[in-house]
């Protein structure tokens, strides 16, 4: 996107304002989508921030963030793509999270604030780079204009203007002031890759010595001045209901204020978050479970399984895949299945709310500041304008902090309370009464010929619609597009194909997961390509290259990570490679699992290579970061991730059974850049969760011959012999 594509001309592109401290404050008007007040409020030398760029007196650039940060690096990545055009130094440059009010009141001057589909790079570089750009040759004019010469004559670099034919020089701090009320005839031409100087190079995050010493400010972290703290019990059955509680042995201890019911819920209020929780755990809420109490993830799945019997919504269809399996000369059929899973960020949910006669404060981390904003007025009853959401770093997100529905509830415990109260949910409150990654089932028949080569492929999926509860009008054909990833989009070139799907529903509510829905389908899938390979009697690498051929742009990349794997080394047995590839949130992405599992079946993850085509790079360091968040992340969900729904609640709420990989279990990981430039921006925070599940699937069965069909690894018997 571009300041033309919006309808809004160059010269409407930039409007400036005088800053307070002599300082130039950059608003680039973008309409679209936007932000919030944050931890690191406070302009340098008092300068007034508004919209993406403050230039201090001392030299000091303030770059305004709009999206989230939960460890994805884009606290240092967004600064870095203004600063490549700003051609400031880096060493000068700090970053502060943008404002969700102040972009509502100006038609969303900040973009898009909403953080999520490995989206950050991807749309916001364009206007951030113009952002830079058009700061940048405000600056050369407000100095041209002092010396008396062409601008054209003047150049920048390294936070200063030069006239390279006199000599003179000058710092942005002494020209902010003027350049503030410079007005460009035409916006600046940004660059382009194979232009750039700053982007595609490794730079430290900005925020981690911060994160480092304990100054950065989680949500959790929040303090206000009176300030009260809350805790909350929800009925442990979705859709279930508070009958009674009984709140006097919460109110005779110390320091409970006060015990709140809500339909659902019961809230505990104290001076404390530890003496509201001993208030709550001193309560015995009777609760209404309603028609699901005797629901269970067997039932589901024995429901989810018999659709599969059935045709279902066509959501690709090549051919007559149904005729070409009755002539083809082996069939090869499977079923699979994948659990729901939690987000299991590290810092559960929680929210700080003040509200006052004339304004709204709102204290949280959150994937969607405007989402957070608009929430918090509906439910407070106030102009969305007096809403002031001050954004903070993200204990993790994966997801699980898009949705705004722990907000609304804080809101709700603040309109009953008179002071600002922090709303804390346990670990095992937000594990067990959040929302998943849903539950899904698999069935795949595939024909082969004679020769091995697949001529049928019929893939039927039955799972939840997370798009239904949220914008219904987008499954009105019977199809989520977000459930069928890597199954209705897969590469491979299989002349008759049939991509069906089941729409399914249970009480237990589900969600965005990192990655969505192509990390349960590319287990699926991927793990079935495998089987294919293994009946045509073929390596499963050279069987997916040759199913490549309307995809070529694929094959570097798988055989990226096969060569640097050392795919066709001999390895002893009980240990096995494995192959998948994904592309989803515009990147390809390939990955081999070097595992090995003793004979009792304990498994170990040796080496995990992967090679990604993100197209270009901001921060390479940060990809392979991410790369190797996604792959601890896509492990941890293969080896134990499960949500057992037993009586119609989820049975466990904490790490103790919800295992993570410990830096001990940790594999080697490899990243390789195989990048195709261009115009090409991929997102690097979930593409290599997908393929890594399969990926050590699949290595598994090299090692010992048993086939995973049904996740977690954990609840399979993996001995050998």
């Amino acid at each position: 996107m571009n300041a033309l594509s919006t309808g809004l001309s160059r010269r409407g592109f930039v409007k400036a304002t005088l800053s307070a401290g002599g300082g130039l404050a950059l608003g680039f008007h973008l309409p679209a989508l936007a932000a919030a007040d944050g931890p690191w409020a406070g302009a340098a030398d008092g300068a007034e921030i508004n919209a993406w760029l403050v230039i201090a007196a001392d030299d000091t650039v303030t770059i305004r963030v709009a999206q989230s940060d939960m460890g994805q690096g884009v606290f240092t990545s967004m600064p870095m793509i203004v600063a490549e055009e700003l051609e400031c130094d880096w060493q000068h440059v700090r970053a502060e999270f943008a404002s969700a009010n102040r972009s509502l009141r100006e038609d969303r001057v900040y973009q898009r604030m909403g953080t999520g589909g490995s989206n950050a790079v991807r749309i916001s570089r364009p206007y951030l780079q113009q952002a830079g750009a058009s700061a940048r040759e405000r600056l050369i004019a407000a100095a041209a204009q002092e010396w008396g010469v062409a601008p054209e004559t003047c150049s920048a670099s390294a936070s200063r203007v030069v006239h390279a034919p006199s000599g003179r020089s000058k710092r942005y701090g002494e020209l902010a002031a003027a350049a503030a009320a410079v007005e460009l005839e035409a916006e600046p031409a940004i660059r382009k890759p194979g232009e750039y100087k700053l982007l595609g190079t490794s730079v430290p995050k900005l925020d981690v010595p911060a994160k480092v010493d304990g100054s950065a400010v989680y949500g959790i972290d929040v303090r206000v001045p009176d300030m009260v703290y809350a805790t909350v019990a929800t009925c442990p059955v979705w859709e279930g209901r508070l009958s009674s509680v009984d709140a006097e042995p919460a109110r005779k201890l110390r320091g409970v204020i006060d015990v709140l019911e809500f339909e659902n819920a019961v809230v505990v209020v104290a001076d404390s978050f530890w003496r509201a929780k001993q208030g709550l755990d001193a309560l015995d809420p009777q609760w209404d479970l309603g028609e699901h109490a005797d629901a269970s993830t067997e039932a589901f799945l024995e429901r989810f399984r018999k659709a599969l019997d059935d045709k279902g919504v066509v959501a690709k269809e090549n051919g007559d895949a149904y005729g070409a399996l009755e002539g083809a000369a082996t069939v090869v059929e499977a079923d699979y299945s994948a659990p729901y899973l939690a987000h299991l960020a590290l810092e559960p949910v929680n929210c700080t709310v003040h509200i006052q006669e004339d304004r709204v404060d709102v204290w949280t981390g959150s994937q969607n500041p405007e989402s957070v904003l608009s929430v918090a007025a509906e439910v407070s009853g106030r102009p969305a304008e007096q809403v002031h959401v001050h954004s903070c770093f993200l204990g993790g997100g994966f997801g699980r902090r898009s949705r705004p529905d722990f907000v609304a509830r804080a809101v709700a415990v603040a309109a009953r309370v008179d002071r600002p109260v922090q709303v804390i949910w346990t670990r095992e409150e937000d594990t067990r009464t959040g929302h998943y990654r849903p539950l899904a089932a698999f069935r795949f028949q595939a024909g082969l010929d004679a020769e091995g080569t697949p001529v049928a492929l019929v893939n039927r999926s039955s799972s939840h619609s997370i798009l239904a509860g949220l914008r219904p009008e987008a499954v009105a054909d019977g199809l989520d597009q977000s459930s069928l990833s890597w199954l209705a989009d897969s590469p491979y070139t299989i002349p008759n194909l049939s991509v069906e799907h089941h729409l399914q529903r249970t009480h237990v509510p589900v969600w965005f997961w990192r990655a969505v829905g192509a990390t349960q389908n590319a287990f699926a899938i991927e793990s079935f390509i495998d089987e294919l390979a293994l009946a045509a009697d073929m390596c499963p690498w050279q069987f997916r290259r040759q199913l490549l051929g309307s995809r070529p742009d694929m094959i570097p990349v798988l055989d990226a990570a096969a060569q640097h794997a050392g795919w066709d080394r001999s390895l002893p047995a009980g240990r096995g490679h494995g192959i998948a590839l994904v592309e989803g949130f515009g990147s390809i992405c390939a990955q081999v699992a070097d595992v090995s599992v003793s004979r009792d079946g304990k498994v170990t993850v040796n080496r995990v290579v992967t090679a990604l085509d993100c197209g270009n790079t901001v921060n390479p360091q940060t990809i392979e970061e991410q790369v190797q968040s996604s792959i601890v992340y896509g492990l941890s969900a293969a080896l134990w991730g499960k949500v057992e729904i037993q009586g119609g609640r989820a049975r466990h709420g904490n790490f103790d059974r919800h295992r993570v990989l410990k830096m001990a279990e940790t594999p080697r990981m490899d990243t390789h850049l195989v990048l195709a430039g261009g115009d090409k921006w991929g997102g690097v925070g979930e593409p290599a969760v997908p393929p890594v599940v399969p990926a050590v699937c699949n290595a598994i069965f090299a090692a010992t011959g048993k086939r995973i069909r049904d996740l977690p690894l954990a609840d399979q018997d993996l001995s050998w012999s």
